[in-house]
């Protein structure tokens, strides 16, 4: 139930009212790109040359059984929760364990996903996308790149998305490398090869798009095609930042997303403009870059996910909402809500997190399961895993490298 305080207090004299003072409640974040199953690794890849995914993440998610995918995706949920996101876009596991267990974690961590499973087979994926009975779990496929299966197989999964309201989640253009790759084998870039067999549109949701020429960026503008720009990523380990304010200009539908780098919605917000600046807005002498209600209205939206009951509080909306604590001194005086939350806030001012209307987290803890015990769990876990991946290091761990 939405609707003033006093009204609502009126409604409901059954329940006993909480009065938070000086708190704001708004939408929870939604992360439009994540890989729940590589929290196993996190600072293994830090410092490390762009294509990580080759030398780290494919070796350790291979790894990986049932029960170790499923404490992997838990842990991944449990600190998307604290950092308040409500939904991640889950772009499919290469673990060789069935997605269920994926599932089960995020489900029993209360986690909205868009749940992309990597699917070569058009019958396999029909199953996937009607097996899912759990009012969080929105099932989705995923590619990890255009030349991942052949192009007829790439082109009829897109058209199974379209008709079942579904999202195909791939990975375009994000490395100079996988961008030679492509023009080398098909004389096309990644985007270009997409649209060359008739696979873009509202049903694509395309991950990084760092590196796009001006005539891919209206290959999305005309097509409806959907980015994830992230931003923290590019820091991490890409060759480039994803023109998001080029995107606003032109009309092209984009979320944000981690790509599993950190689990915290104000600190992807805060990049997310501050990559901007950085990448053109010092160059032409753009102070604003969007603005911060842009970030904020890209990290709350779930148009690019495919879900179009979040990002707002109104009724018949999904109830997916934070309780954000503003009397702090970071926001004392406060002039431009907007813009504080952008540049100032953090993840500890974040007193509950609310998915389907359910108390999931307080104080940043969960409130119906153990958490200290998920904790020692994925360390136990994790350095299994991590004992026996065959894992490439280009450069030694910076403990190393100190002593």
């Amino acid at each position: 139930m939405v609707g003033e305080a006093d009204a609502v207090v009126a409604a409901r004299p059954d329940l006993r009212a909480v009065h938070l003072d000086r708190h704001l409640l708004m939408p929870g974040f939604v992360d439009a790109h994540h890989h729940l199953t590589q929290s196993f690794g996190k600072a293994l890849a830090f410092g490390e040359p762009s294509e990580i995914f080759r030398r780290i993440w494919v070796p350790l998610e291979r790894q990986l059984t049932a029960e170790s995918a499923y404490v992997a995706a838990k842990l991944a949920a449990f600190e998307a929760l604290r950092g308040g996101f409500t939904t991640v876009a889950e772009a499919g596991t290469r673990a060789p364990v069935d997605v269920s267990s994926v599932a089960q974690g995020v489900d029993e961590a209360g986690l909205r996903c868009v749940l992309g499973a990597v699917c070569e087979d058009v019958e396999v994926a029909e199953r996937h996308l009607t097996r899912w009975d759990s009012p969080l779990l929105h099932p989705s496929l995923a590619i990890p790149t255009p030349d991942h299966v052949p192009d007829g197989v790439l082109r009829e999964l897109a058209q199974l998305c379209d008709e079942s309201g579904a999202i195909l989640q791939i990975h375009v253009n994000e490395h100079l490398a996988s961008v030679e790759r492509s023009l080398e084998k098909r004389g096309l870039r990644p985007l270009e090869h997409l649209d060359q067999i008739g696979a873009l549109g509202p049903q694509i949701l395309g991950a990084h798009a760092t590196l796009l020429t001006p005539g891919e960026i209206r290959l999305l503008t005309e097509t409806g095609t959907a980015i994830s720009y992230n931003p923290v990523a590019s820091a991490w380990k890409g060759n480039a930042v994803a023109p998001a304010t080029a995107f606003l200009a032109l009309g092209v539908r984009f979320g944000i997303g981690t790509d599993g780098t950190r689990g915290d919605g104000f600190r992807l917000v805060d990049a997310a403009e501050f990559a901007q600046r950085i990448a053109s807005g010092l160059a032409t002498g753009d102070s604003s870059c969007g603005g911060g209600w842009t970030w904020l209205q890209h990290a709350i939206s779930g148009d690019a996910v495919g879900i179009d009951r979040i990002g707002r509080i109104e009724t018949g909306g999904l109830a997916d909402f934070l309780l954000v604590d503003l009397n702090v001194p970071e926001l004392c005086p406060s002039w431009d809500l907007p813009w504080e939350l952008v540049r100032l806030t953090n993840r500890d001012q974040i007193t509950a997190v609310f998915v389907g209307g359910r108390l999931r987290l307080w104080h940043g803890r969960p409130v119906d399961w153990d958490g200290r015990e998920l904790l020692e769990r994925g360390e136990k876990l994790a350095r299994e895993v991590v004992a026996t991946a065959e894992l490439h290091r280009v450069h030694p761990r910076s403990t190393e490298v100190r002593r």
